[in-house]
């Protein structure tokens, strides 16, 4: 996977663009950080990249409130506590 500075994005972007292809995903950097990933694209295959996307966001999301439930021990609430917070987050709704 290449990398490329922002810099280089805006001063030789058609030379990024004719790449891209051939280099499948390209990394921009910003200081040193990545801060967004290039991927080809087609009519053809837009809806799935886009889709495949979302699913891996979501996914970690996920991953996130699991380890922040652990690391708050919530992860070890019984079906009764959990009923509980349930009913309470709905009350308070209304």
């Amino acid at each position: 996977m290449r990398f490329i500075t922002v810099r280089e994005l805006r001063s030789q972007s058609a030379e990024v663009w004719r790449r891209l292809a051939d280099e499948g995903e390209i990394v921009v950097t910003c200081n040193g950080k990545p801060i967004a990933l290039l991927s080809p694209l087609s009519p053809d295959n837009l809806e799935q990249s886009i889709s495949a996307v979302r699913r891996a966001r979501a996914i970690a999301a996920v991953e996130k409130m699991q380890e922040r439930s652990a690391a708050a021990g919530t992860d070890r609430l019984t079906d009764q506590e959990i009923q509980a917070e349930i009913g309470a987050a709905r009350r308070d709704r209304r």
